[in-house]
C-alpha cells in the first residue's frame, strides 16, 4: 500500500510551478534551497517520476509533471476551502480588491455573489482603474488583491484565468470593410491594442485610429456607434456588437492571462479567503487557464 502524501511536499512543487525558481520558492516558504530540492526528490519519488526537465535554465514540467500538478491544485484547494468554511461564521472586515473595468462588470458578479454566500459578513471594496495604476497600489499596500491583465513588466503572480481576445463591430453598417479600418483601441502600451496592432499588420491591413479610451464604456461607445472596431475580452462581447473573423479579413487573436497579486505588507485574512473563492471561481469556468504559473506575453506592459 502506497504512503499517504505529504501535503507539504505539494504545496512546495506548486509554489516552485508558480516562480520557477528554487531560490523564491525558499524565500517564500521560509526553507533553505537545500530543504526545497529535497522535499522535491521525496515528491518524485513518491510519484515515481521525475516532475521537471530542464530547458536551458528554466524548469520545464513534465507530462507527468502535468498530471500531478492538477491533482496537487485540487487536493490544496480543497484543503483551503475546508478551512475557508470552518472559519466563514466569524470572519468579517473589508477587502479591497483591484480589477480594470475591462473586465469588472463581465468576471466579478459571480465571484462576488460566490464570495458573499459563503463569507456574508466581509463587505468588498472595488477600484477599477489601469492594471499598471493597480500593481502600484497593490506595492504600496492600499489594496489587498488585484487581479490584472499578465504583463512582462510586472513580477511573478498567480495566472487565475486566460481569457480570448476579440475583434468587434456593430452588427450595423460596414465600418470594418473600411480601408484604412478604423479603430476604437486603449492607450500605447496595452496588450489588447499590441496585439490587435501587430496582427493587422502581420497580414498587411491598414488602419487608423479614430478613438482612444482608457475605458471599457469609451470603446463600447465607439462601437455601438458603428464608427470603429476594436479588440475587446469575449466575455465583453455584448448584443449590438459582431465579432469578426477571418472571413471579414481580421487575423486570430491570442488568449490574454488574468493574474492575481496580493499585498505583502497588508495581512488580512479576509482577502486570503477572497483570493481562494476567485482561484476556485476561474478554476471552473470557460476561462480556466491552463497552468497556474505566467508566461510572458508580448507588449510594453505600461497600461492594462
Amino acid at each position: 500500500m502506497l504512503a499517504p502524501l505529504d501535503l507539504r511536499l505539494l504545496q512546495t512543487f506548486i509554489v516552485l510551478v508558480q516562480t520557477g525558481s528554487f531560490s523564491e520558492t525558499s524565500r517564500r516558504l521560509g526553507r533553505t534551497q537545500p530543504a526545497v530540492s529535497l522535499q522535491l526528490n521525496r515528491l518524485q519519488d513518491a510519484t515515481g517520476a521525475p516532475l521537471f526537465t530542464k530547458v536551458g535554465r528554466k524548469l520545464v514540467l513534465t507530462n507527468h509533471g502535468e498530471l500531478v500538478l492538477g491533482y496537487a491544485r485540487t487536493i490544496m484547494g480543497l484543503q483551503d476551502e475546508l478551512r475557508s468554511r470552518l472559519a466563514a461564521p466569524k470572519l468579517d472586515g473589508m477587502v479591497v480588491l483591484g480589477m480594470p473595468d475591462l473586465y469588472a462588470a463581465y468576471l466579478l458578479p459571480g465571484i462576488l455573489a460566490d464570495f458573499r454566500s459563503a463569507y456574508p459578513n466581509v463587505n468588498v471594496e472595488l477600484k477599477c482603474a489601469l492594471s499598471s495604476k493597480l500593481m502600484a497600489s497593490v506595492e504600496r499596500a492600499e489594496i489587498d488583491l488585484a487581479i490584472v491583465t499578465g504583463m512582462p513588466a510586472f513580477k511573478v503572480g498567480e495566472l487565475v484565468a486566460q481569457e480570448e481576445l476579440v475583434w468587434v463591430t456593430s452588427e450595423r453598417g460596414s465600418v470594418h470593410l473600411e480601408n484604412p479600418v478604423p479603430l476604437a483601441m486603449l492607450p500605447p502600451g496595452n496588450i489588447f491594442r499590441d496585439f490587435g496592432l501587430a496582427a493587422l499588420e502581420s497580414i498587411g491591413r491598414t488602419w487608423r485610429l479614430r478613438c482612444i479610451s482608457e475605458s471599457i464604456g469609451g470603446i463600447q461607445a465607439a462601437v455601438f456607434a458603428g464608427i470603429a472596431v476594436s479588440v475587446v475580452g469575449k466575455s465583453s462581447v455584448l448584443p449590438g456588437m459582431r465579432t469578426l473573423g477571418r472571413g471579414d479579413t481580421f487575423p486570430a487573436l491570442p488568449k490574454v492571462d488574468l493574474v492575481m497579486y496580493r499585498s505583502a505588507r497588508r495581512a488580512n485574512p479576509a482577502a486570503e479567503a477572497l483570493a481562494g473563492v476567485i482561484v476556485r471561481h476561474f478554476a471552473n469556468s470557460a476561462l480556466a487557464p491552463s497552468a497556474r504559473f505566467v508566461r510572458t506575453q508580448a507588449g510594453s506592459g505600461s497600461h492594462d
